[in-house]
Formats: C-alpha cells, structure tokens, sequence
C-alpha cells in the first residue's frame, strides 16, 4: 500500500490499482495521518482540520465515522493482497500503520537532504542522482484534488518549499558540473514557473553571460527589472545591480562572470520585500 501525497491524493494498492477517495474529509483526515506516518495524530488535530477553529458540537462522533468508513474503503482495497490493519485507534487519536517509504512525500524529502549534503561534501554527481530521485515523485501540486485545513495548509507549504529548494540544488549541482549551457532551457522554464524568485534569475543571467550570450543575459536582466517594478514595486537587489553594471562593462575578452561572487545562496524577494515593508534594509 502506497499513499501518494505529491500532485492528486491516491491510494495504490499492492496488486496495482490506483483509488482516489471522494469524500473530502476522509481524504483531509488521510492525508494529515499519511504525513505522519507510524505516528499517532491527536484527534484535536484532525478536528481543527476538517472545521477550523468552530466545529460543531457532536465533531468527536462525526470524525469517529469518518475512520469507520475509511477502514471499511482501505479494507476494500486489500480484496486481492493480504489483509492490513491500516488506520489504527492510538492516544491521543488515530494513526496509519505506514512505513515511511509507503508515504511519497518521505522518500521525497529524503532524497533532497540527502542531495543537500552530497552538494555540501563536493559529490555533485551523487547529488544529481539523488536529485533525479527526488524529481520522479513529483507528480504536481502537493494534495491537489484535496480542501486543505489549517493543519494540511502547514504540511503543503513545507513541501512545497522544499520542492524549491530542490531546483535550487539542481541548478547548483549543474553549475558545479560545467553544465549551464545545457542547462539554459531548464533555467528559463524556472523563470517562468517562479517569476518572482530572483535567484533563478541571477542565474539565468550568469549562464547566458558565460556562454557569450550578452545580449540575452541583459534581457534576462532587464525582463526582471520589469516583474519586479509590475508586481511588487521593487527594484532587482544590488547584487543583481551590479552583475548587470559588470556585463554591460565587459568585452567579448573577459572571463566569465562567476555569479556566486555576486548573489547569497537562495535570495528570495519575498524575505526582501518583507523587510522592505518593515522599514528594514535588506543586507545579502
């Protein structure tokens, strides 16, 4: 049994079937269970999902029938394979009899420390492995077919933050390859997918300078500027400033620019244009 949190919510059974619950609650009270796999989730927890901060009064019994019919519908989908009691009565509420590799968002995060730390150790042909492990198992938005609660709302944005730092290792891991000419088209789709992440742009703009594509690097530059002054009032940070003010002055001679001399690891414009409303200066 395989429950499949990354893109749509599904359940694949052993012999191969794949089953997409349609009530949505029992779906949200799987899902928070199947992101704590082998741990017991408080019911408390499970009612604040499903109704928020206001449940009704009789929200115990109710989520009680949800359990039941979800062990009836994981009953169902073991007709052909050996019986497992999957969602247990545990204090202080209910837990999934789950290995952590039965749930995909485990191996997922796995795979994306595991690279994080190969990167870090100077293996980036092992963390391109692991990253191309990582990238297999994402199947789109995280729980995209499921009403997501207070609870599951925490649980998603953590995952998806970790799906960008798991292109963020990549583009590094290429670039210590030598790979960014090869790279260039992935680096526009990351552009386009996250037009405010100005990092991905940096680096889009470094790839083109060094493979003597000047011109498109200062468009690349100059299609940032115009995101940033549209959707949020901004100019590009000064490490940017200056990448653009060092191409602008450089000939056809000159060594490739080396953007890591110029932009922190992971600059995010959200952080900047927070401490930027804060009335805060932004150091890199």
């Amino acid at each position: 049994m395989r429950f499949n949190l990354i893109g749509p919510f599904q359940i694949a059974t052993d012999d191969g079937r794949t089953l997409a619950p349609q009530a949505p609650k029992i779906c949200q009270m799987l899902a928070v269970l199947a992101f704590q796999p082998g741990e017991a989730v408080a019911v408390e927890t499970l009612v604040r999902e499903l109704w928020g901060e206001s449940p009704p009064t009789s929200a115990t019994k109710i989520l009680q029938t949800h359990v039941y019919h979800a062990r009836r519908m994981l009953a169902r989908a073991q007709e052909n394979s050996p019986k497992r009691r999957l969602l247990l009565t545990q204090a202080p509420g209910y837990r999934l009899d789950l290995a952590d590799d039965e749930v995909d968002a485990s191996p997922f995060e796995r795979w994306v420390r595991q690279a994080q730390w190969e990167l870090a150790e100077g293996s980036p042909e092992r963390a391109a492995e692991h990253l191309t492990q990582a990238q297999r198992l994402w199947r789109g938005p995280v729980l995209s077919n499921v009403p997501a609660g207070d609870v599951l709302a925490g649980r998603i944005a953590h995952l998806e933050e970790l799906r960008i730092r798991a292109l963020e290792l990549r583009v590094e891991t290429e670039n210590r390859l030598g790979r960014y000419r090869e790279f260039l088209p992935e680096l526009r789709t990351l552009v386009n997918d996250h037009p405010l992440h100005e990092w991905f742009h940096g680096q889009l703009i470094s790839a083109l300078h060094r493979a003597g594509r000047r011109g498109e690097a200062l468009q690349a530059y100059q299609n940032l500027y115009s995101i940033l002054r549209r959707e949020l009032g901004l100019e590009p940070s000064p490490e940017l400033q200056r990448l653009q003010a060092e191409i602008l002055n450089s000939s056809a001679r000159d060594a490739p620019l080396d953007l890591r001399r110029h932009l922190p690891q992971q600059a995010n414009t959200r952080d900047r244009s927070r401490r930027e409303r804060d009335g805060l200066h932004h150091v890199a």
